[in-house]
């Protein structure tokens, strides 16, 4: 058995591991296009935050790693094209300029996603980055040493996470945002609420517009030097990143005639198989089912790449396994305002034919005497004819997190408001007022849900 991976990060090393497992004999090339293998791009804005020294961290597995299972990594080449009528693939060696074919039984497609990077004016200056790859994480703290100040475009959530980090580094910092609302995977509410609270402990230290486009880049030899909005704003700056999102690698697919879903990512059912039999795909370049709502999604986060990863390669290898789908849970951190998800939003919901209703609950996340007590505000979301269970959002100092990981499993398991609430969840005054603020919120949500009788 001959399997190839294109992609080597979060999936398609999750998929190579997995294979060799599963098929101690078998024969295992990944290809990338990348100067790295197996390492976490999550990671990149807390390495340039300055919460570790060396960018290496950040690697799971070098290629000699991968060498001693012999699984090999093939680095800095391109797959430009696939054929699958002869189970084959064309790559170009970027080093040596050169190209040659490869044969696979099984082709696992994990090209990931790269930067959408909008349409301004100079923006191919010096000193403007993205953040997706270890070259970007290295270039990005060198150039940190000698700044003073940073733009960022996006406000989701790499441009939060970039925020923080910038921040730390003594940056003052302007994040303009072209939405009426940073971290739009929120409800606009809970948006608004982040942004207040962000801008409540700014102290001078940073700014958010927003509402506001960059339209242009100013500089010279030495690289960018200032930023011009559609609003008539200009800033002096030092450096700029843009984080303004991301799109599927899906071109080497479409090539072939592998079938993109509504979201434009890659199709795949719950084996992670493609259209075209043997070529199975994963990770942030293919969409999934929201358990929830039942419709396709495209959720590029690691912790789904991870898992798909495995489920293609245990089908590729001949071991049935199905995905489930995903509920869309994310968790991030800025100046010590944690922000979570899972489900769906309560704009999600009408999207996807509920008919929703909300509460929204602002509660200390411990009793109020202990010492590390923090406000968290929780909102809940169901359908209001079922009492089916929808989705959450969770934001505030405390430990919002672990009451929306607790959310998740009841999604999981389709319970109702009314089953939800009589969780029995622990309780002692360092970790949980006497009823959780979870539960607290399924109560005042329980009184809007229509009556079964």
């Amino acid at each position: 058995m001959k399997i190839v991976i294109i992609g080597g990060v979060a999936a398609g090393a999750k998929a190579a591991a997995k294979s060799r497992r599963l098929l101690p004999d078998a024969e295992i090339d990944i290809y990338t296009d990348d100067t790295h293998v197996s390492y976490s791009a999550c990671g990149i804005p807390f390495y340039i935050e300055g919460n570790f020294e060396d960018y290496k961290t950040l690697l799971v597995r070098s290629p000699e790693e991968f060498a001693k299972d012999g699984i090999f990594v093939h680095l800095q080449h391109k797959v430009s094209k696939i054929l699958p009528e002869c189970k084959k693939i064309l790559i170009e060696d970027l080093t040596a300029k050169n190209a040659f074919l490869a044969s696979y039984d099984k082709l696992i497609i994990a090209t990931g996603a790269r930067p959408f990077v909008p349409q301004i004016k100079n923006i191919a200056l010096n000193n403007i980055f993205t953040v997706r790859r270890i070259e970007d994480a290295i270039k990005i703290r060198e150039k940190i040493s000698s700044s003073k100040s940073a733009l960022i475009v996006g406000g989701g959530y790499i441009g939060i996470e970039m925020l923080e980090a910038f921040v730390r580094q003594g940056l003052k910092v302007t994040l303009f945002e072209r939405n009426a609302h940073i971290m739009s995977i929120f409800d606009n509410d809970i948006a608004d609420l982040i942004q207040t609270q962000l801008l409540s402990i700014s102290d001078n230290r940073f700014d958010i517009f927003t509402s506001e486009t960059v339209i242009e880049f100013t500089g010279d030899n030495n690289g960018v030097n200032g930023a011009r909005t559609a609003g008539g704003k200009y800033l002096d700056i030092d450096m700029a990143v843009i984080c303004a999102g991301v799109n599927p690698n899906v071109e080497l697919a479409i090539d072939c005639g592998i079938k993109l879903g509504s979201t434009g990512a890659i199709e795949v059912n719950d084996k992670m198989e493609t259209n075209i039999q043997d070529i199975y795909a994963c990770g942030d370049c293919v969409q999934e089912i929201n358990i929830v709502s039942g419709k396709p999604v495209w959720m590029p986060l690691g912790s789904n790449a991870n898992k798909e990863g495995r489920v293609a390669a245990m089908n590729a290898c001949g071991f049935p396994e199905s995905f489930t789908g995903v509920l869309g849970s994310a968790v991030t951190r800025c100046l010590g305002l944690t922000m979570s998800t899972t489900g769906l939003t309560e704009a999600a919901a009408i999207a996807a034919g509920f008919e929703p209703v909300s509460t929204t609950v602002n509660k200390s996340d411990k009793v109020g005497y202990m010492p590390d007590a923090n406000n968290i505000t929780l909102k809940l979301v169901a359908d209001k004819k079922t009492g089916l269970l929808l989705g959450g959002q969770g934001v505030g100092a405390g430990d919002a997190d672990k009451r929306i990981n607790t959310l998740a499993t009841a999604l999981l398991a389709k319970l109702t408001v009314e089953q939800f609430v009589n969780n029995d969840l622990t309780y002692a005054p360092p970790f949980s007022p006497t009823i959780d603020p979870l539960l607290n919120a399924a109560q005042i949500l329980m009184t809007k849900i229509e009556p079964t009788s």
